[in-house]
């Protein structure tokens, strides 16, 4: 600590070296224990823990303040340090082995009872923890998952600096240009009736750069969605954004990679499994694990039924084969006889969210097959599901019958939940590995097209020429990087043509009015000597919650928003003076109409 600090020492770095040293120490009563004669008290700052003792034979006036302290009080003391006790040595705490004999209290700051206790291994309930989120900051699971992300911080800008990339930060206030996400909108006062937006990422900018010849560019870019959340999605968040000129789609892995490795050789005790970052192509992992996000610290694949089906007796399963894009799968649960009926209907429930009509089930139990199904299959059917699942006693065989997206959909949610309930995550490692060759575009519910990533993505330019008649059948060069089973990014090599990426707005039924108004000014870069470029961005937040093991990104958010995207602390969103709308031009409707 400075000697001009109001403290020598913090109240984590004091040990038996220090004996019989003088010190002063700042910070919060932690916990207060009075045995009569003498006062001890844990004081707690970001640094650690150190008791503290009062001994009214040491300093009477001392003591008697001390009686009147109470928990989150802030205090400066000034004592001696003094080795503990044998028996009284605690070595859970890094300054265990000492105490300090305090001679000189001073009471900095006093503190009503906090709505919650910060030292309580207890539940508190979420919305209180936010409305009071510097008390909630005080707990040492906070104060980890802080020091933690502010170490990944170091790390990113240590590596990419390390990489030649220049930091270059991007405005948050833009122009709309719809690439997906609903966006927040920033009304211009001095421009009536016109808006800004908050960019849900910097992707246009990023690009732009590499149209000024900048070569590597890297940003800790706070990025805004005003969309639904759910444990990993905030309104607003943090992702690491990078571009280079000039690269393979390999170059791009490379570094990106590299940088996941490195914060987690840096903030994990766990190692990566297989010792490898592999790649998977998407229909890999989707017909495998039936999600481009697979959790592979576990196996559980899903087999393909559907050539045995035909003539198989069971009417859904042969109506199936009827529908575009028909397939029947079916996933193997090792132990999943055991499953109860309320524990499988709760499964049905999920699947029916993902549109799918039900799910078909068979358990294996000791005494026989069981299933709804079995009546309605022919003879030697069942032998066949088996041979192929390698289905035995003790196990279940979950099945979907559907279309394409909506088979992979439901059995990747079951292969998850099974893995949960089943105790199947090898949780001593991590499971890193790219996921490669997407689609480049996707199908909408009327039958238009949409793009897979963002409409900058580089179609294969070997599949384009077919992009009229088999639009579904064009991939792009785009690549996600899944950790743990989240996906922390997506990147791809960009167009840097006019032309091409005309053809796939054209393609996205984006006229050339609409292409001028949205994109003019991407497309009149590109006509002033774009170089080929590539990025990625992964999220940030996303990174420090798995290092953690949180549940969600709230805990690992210093200010987050509730899960109604509300700031509890703040009170935001809040209603604005009738006069600052009126300035902006804003007249609200009823709002009770």
């Amino acid at each position: 600590m400075s000697s001009t600090s109001l403290r020598s020492h913090s109240c984590g770095e004091l040990t038996a070296k220090h004996a019989k040293k003088s010190v002063i120490l700042c910070g919060w009563v932690n916990t207060r224990r009075d045995h009569g004669g003498l006062i001890f008290f844990d004081l707690r700052d970001r640094y650690g823990l150190t008791q503290i003792v009062f001994h009214p034979e040491t300093d009477k006036e001392a003591f008697r303040l001390a009686e009147t302290v109470r928990p989150e009080w802030v205090l400066q003391v000034e004592g001696t340090v003094k080795k503990r006790e044998k028996d009284a040595v605690n070595p859970k705490m890094p300054t265990g082995e000492i105490e300090v004999t305090v001679t000189k209290l001073t009471v900095l700051n006093k503190a009503k009872t906090p709505p919650f206790e910060i030292d309580s291994p207890k539940e508190v309930n979420e919305e209180l923890r936010l409305q009071y989120r510097y008390l909630d900051m005080r707990t040492a699971r906070m104060q980890r998952n802080i020091v933690l992300r502010s170490k990944i911080f170091q790390i990113i800008r240590r590596y990419f600096t390390s990489k030649d990339c220049l930091e270059i930060d991007t405005p948050c206030l833009i122009k709309g240009t719809p690439e997906g996400a609903r966006e927040y909108i920033v009304p211009s006062r001095v421009y009536p009736g016109t808006f800004f937006v908050l960019p849900q990422s910097p992707q246009q900018l990023k690009q732009l750069c590499m149209v000024g010849g900048l070569d590597r560019y890297f940003q800790i870019a706070r990025c805004f969605r005003d969309e639904d959340l759910r444990g990993d999605r905030q309104p607003e968040f943090l992702q690491l954004d990078f571009e280079m000129s000039f690269p393979k789609q390999e170059d791009v892995q490379e570094i990106i990679e590299g940088s996941i490795v490195e914060i987690i050789k840096e903030c994990s005790t766990k190692k990566i499994k297989g010792g490898s970052v592999p790649k998977y192509t998407w229909k890999h992992v989707m017909d495998t694990y039936g999600s481009d996000k697979p959790d592979l610290r576990f196996d559980l694949p899903i087999v393909d039924i559907t050539p045995l089906i035909k003539g198989c007796g069971f009417k859904v399963f042969e109506d199936a084969l009827t529908l575009k894009n028909g397939v029947v799968r079916a996933l193997r649960v090792p132990g999943g006889a055991a499953l109860s009926r309320s524990e499988i209907d709760a499964w049905t429930v999920v699947v029916r969210e993902l549109k799918a009509k039900g799910l078909a089930y068979i358990l294996f139990k000791e005494d026989g097959p069981q299933s709804p199904l079995l009546k309605f299959f022919k003879a030697g059917f069942l032998e066949k599901l088996q041979k192929a699942t390698g289905a035995e006693k003790g196990d279940a065989l979950f099945f979907g019958a559907d279309a394409y997206k909506i088979v992979c959909a439901s059995l990747g949610r079951i292969r998850a939940e099974a893995a949960k309930r089943f105790k199947l995550i090898d949780e001593t490692t991590h499971s890193l590995f790219w996921v490669t060759n997407f689609p480049m575009f996707e199908e909408n519910d009327d039958g238009t097209l949409t793009f897979s990533h963002h409409p900058f993505t580089s179609p294969n330019m070997d599949e384009w020429a077919k992009r009229k008649e088999e639009p579904l059948k064009v991939h792009s060069i785009c690549y996600d990087l899944v950790l743990d089973g989240y996906e922390l990014g997506s990147g791809s090599i960009r167009i840097h043509d006019p032309v091409l990426q005309a053809e796939v707005f054209e393609m996205l039924g984006i006229n050339s009015e609409d292409q001028e108004r949205r994109f003019g000014h991407m497309l009149r870069a590109f006509e002033y000597g774009a170089p080929p470029h590539g990025g990625f961005a992964y999220g940030i937040d996303r990174v420090v919650m798995i290092l953690a093991g949180e549940p969600n990104i709230r805990e690992v958010t210093p200010f987050p928003k509730d899960q109604k995207a509300k700031d509890l602390l703040l009170g935001a969103p809040a209603a604005v003076p009738e006069v600052q709308l009126k300035e902006l031009r804003i007249r609200l409707e009823d709002l009770d109409a």
